[in-house]
């Protein structure tokens, strides 16, 4: 059974004016799910207090769906709730992602489905923001921006240019020319440096140690932050990082700080680099983490830091799918 939801407003408690808005409502809900009526069970609605003038079930039954169970209810008063609301469930028994709809007033309900949004998810190495960003960002069907690959490719290319990555002069040298492209092919992204695909090269520990330091310097940083930026202001996103609700995105909607302890994170990575045939130590590779840790958080520029108004989720002992379903649970708390 599928339940696909919906909502939205009404001007005034009139009776032509519920059956106007449940027509509506309904309509573009079958539009949206390509769905006939007599694939519908049960239309299942609910009002806010000051709609007292016509059931919506009635409107819905004389709008044609009659085939199928109907039930209205009114919901108790909420303190600062969104007035002259009509809300919908109608539950399928067909195989489908619903999309659900949210009209006039209500679309503020659901900010992920409704209108642009930008998601903000920052942790340290290993906390598994990357894997929980892409999840979000599929279930919501918005554009996934790995902040992290941007910045290991400016690593990889001061490298390539045999930069000294602690000086800031010579990695701004080394990136003067840099033509850095994100492409997605098959919602994956694809990073492209000089016009080669280096999406798994920057993956390399090398890089990863790189990436840390280069992205420490400031001119690096307002460089990529503003690229950054730019695409979140056109689209709905989700960024991961280490400084996206702090500095990249202050305004984001939503902000996440996932964190777990280093031996967890080490044993992470481990797993990751190893399934890619990379030969590493696990001490060495805690150490590492660690060190960039204190690296990161000690940058003088942007450091890795949890927002004030971003939720902590320790995911030390949570699986990905509980990561991802705490998440959404605390969106639509939000929302």
């Amino acid at each position: 059974m599928i339940v696909i939801r919906g909502a939205t407003t009404i001007p005034k408690d009139d009776k032509e004016e519920i059956r106007k808005a449940v027509a509506e409502l309904l309509g573009q809900i079958a539009n949206k799910n390509t769905l006939l009526k007599d694939e519908i069970v049960s239309i299942v609605f609910s009002s806010t207090s000051d709609i007292h003038s016509y059931y919506p079930a009635k409107a819905a039954r004389e709008a044609g769906y009659e085939g199928c169970a109907l039930f209205s209810s009114q919901e108790p008063d909420i303190e600062g709730g969104l007035p002259l609301c009509i809300r919908v469930m109608i539950f399928v028994e067909k195989n489908l992602d619903p999309r659900h709809v949210y009209l006039r007033g209500a679309k503020g309900l659901r900010k992920d489905v409704a209108q642009k949004i930008n998601i903000a998810i920052d942790g340290p190495a290993g906390s598994g923001k990357s894997t929980v960003a892409k999840a979000i960002a599929r279930d919501y069907k918005i554009l996934y921006l790995d902040t992290g690959a941007m910045y290991r490719a400016c690593a990889l290319k001061a490298l390539e240019e045999g930069a000294d990555i602690d000086d800031e002069r010579q990695v701004v040298d080394a990136l003067r020319d840099l033509k850095l492209d994100i492409e997605y092919e098959d919602g994956v992204q694809h990073t492209l440096l000089d016009g080669a695909d280096v999406s798994e090269t920057i993956r390399e520990p090398r890089v990863s140690m790189a990436a840390s330091t280069v992205s420490k310097h400031a001119s690096v940083r307002m460089r990529m932050a503003e690229k950054q930026r730019e695409i979140a202001s056109k689209m709905s996103c989700v960024l991961d990082g280490r400084d996206i609700g702090t500095f990249v995105l202050p305004d984001a909607d939503f902000k996440f700080f996932l964190t777990a302890s280093p031996e967890v994170r080490a044993k992470r990575r481990y797993d990751e680099l190893t399934a890619k045939g990379y030969s590493v130590d696990f001490a060495e590779l805690k150490e590492e983490i660690v060190k960039r840790d204190e690296q990161d958080a000690n940058r003088a520029l942007a450091p890795l830091k949890q927002a004030e108004d971003a939720v902590l989720v320790d995911t030390s002992e949570m699986t990905v799918e509980e990561v991802v379903a705490e998440l959404k649970k605390r969106m639509q708390e939000r929302i």
